[in-house]
């Protein structure tokens, strides 16, 4: 029997230890390596899978953490400018706002759990696994108050409120500085218009144009009470010769000598010579010439002057002094046929038929002479031409 037991022991041992009882059954030491292997093979495949959801749960975290970052300063940032709206409108208290709690609950809070690392595969979850989600929901409220009460600490204080109570006082006293602003303005603005005040000349001028657009249109009584209006305070120099040039073309030579006294024209050309045609439509030659020869104006200054007085000059049978102006009037401006034949009859109507020929002869040859007075300048050619 205790032989018996001997073996029975011995062979318990053998099935203990698979080596000795590999040896003794004959089978080789290689198939216990495999074993060996597989094994290592199994732990090398449980840590990768390990690590593999060690790093999808991470990367959910990260993932889950950004998007509560990002929707939180999103919240923030909506709070602030609804709370800066709220305060600037003055229609709703700003401790009286909303706060959407809906955006920050629903953020996914990362649990401590899912940062430690994993070293096994996860184990199956057990029947009481449900337990710690009520102090997971605990952490969840107790952050979300939190990040409610760091939101409220964001928000604008009643401060602001004093700087919209500033502004009706702003406002008031703007209407003030409105009704101050004229008469500095005023002040401010009188140097600049007594600068750009209108001189007497500039006044004439602009009146001379208001005769000009009234004479045209007929209205000659309102057009010399004007012209009496502006007389009364200065000499109108611009504003009388428009008014007097006007009467004399419409043959009123007396209506146009009550604007030309000797007192206005004496230190004016321009006015002098129509006192002087005046005179002379009114059969007074001697004194039209007695005018014009007073003062005698340079050609460049006054072609219409030297023109007038050479002519009646001419009429008054002066014709050396006729002939003088004209030569004048052409020593400035050769390319007048007009003026040649002026100074062709001059000379003609003097004696000195070869420089009248010549002056002819020059005037047939230019543009500008009217039909009536190139015939009879072809006419005189061949007369003297032929004589």
């Amino acid at each position: 029997m205790s032989l018996l037991n001997d073996a029975l022991r011995a062979a318990e041992q053998r099935q203990s230890r698979p080596e000795v009882a590999a040896a003794y059954a004959g089978y080789s030491q290689p198939r216990g390596r495999r074993r060996y292997g597989l094994w290592l093979l199994l732990l090398l495949a449980a840590g990768l899978i390990g690590a593999s959801v060690f790093w999808f749960m991470t990367r959910d975290s990260f993932e889950a953490m950004q998007a509560q970052v990002s929707t939180s300063s999103a919240s923030e940032t909506d709070s602030e400018s609804n709370a800066s709206g709220n305060a600037g409108s003055g229609n709703v208290p700003i401790d009286s706002q909303p706060v959407d709690v809906r955006q920050v609950a629903v953020e996914p809070v990362a649990s401590p759990v899912d940062n430690e690392p994993v070293s096994e595969p996860p184990a199956a979850p057990e029947p009481d696994a449900a337990a710690p989600s009520e102090p997971k929901a605990q952490e969840v409220d107790q952050k979300v108050a939190q990040k409610v009460t760091k939101l409220r600490e964001l928000e604008p204080r009643p401060e602001p409120v004093r700087v919209e109570d500033s502004e009706p006082e702003t406002a008031a006293s703007k209407p003030m500085m409105a009704e101050n602003k004229p008469a500095q303005e005023a002040e401010a603005s009188t140097p600049p218009v007594k600068q750009i005040r209108e001189t007497p000349e500039a006044i004439d001028h602009r009146v001379s144009r208001e005769l000009s657009s009234l004479l045209r249109s007929g209205e000659t009584r309102e057009a010399e009470q004007r012209l009496q209006e502006l007389a009364a305070t200065q000499a109108a120099t611009a504003s009388r010769e428009v008014f007097a040039r006007q009467m004399l073309v419409q043959g009123m030579p007396d209506r146009a000598l009550a604007w030309l006294p000797e007192s206005v024209t004496d230190s004016h050309a321009g006015l002098r010579l129509l006192r002087a045609r005046a005179l002379h439509a009114k059969g007074s030659l001697p004194d039209a010439l007695a005018i014009l020869e007073s003062k005698v104006p340079a050609v460049n200054r006054n072609a219409e002057y030297r023109v007038t007085l050479a002519t009646l000059l001419q009429q008054a049978d002066r014709n050396t002094d006729s002939a003088r102006h004209w030569s004048a009037l052409i020593a400035e401006d050769d390319s007048r046929a007009a003026w040649w034949v002026g100074l062709a009859i001059a000379l003609e109507t003097g004696g000195e038929i070869n420089s009248a020929v010549r002056a002819y002869s020059q005037a047939a040859q230019l543009p500008g002479l009217s039909p009536s007075l190139a015939d009879y300048v072809r006419e005189r050619l061949k007369v003297l031409q032929a004589g």
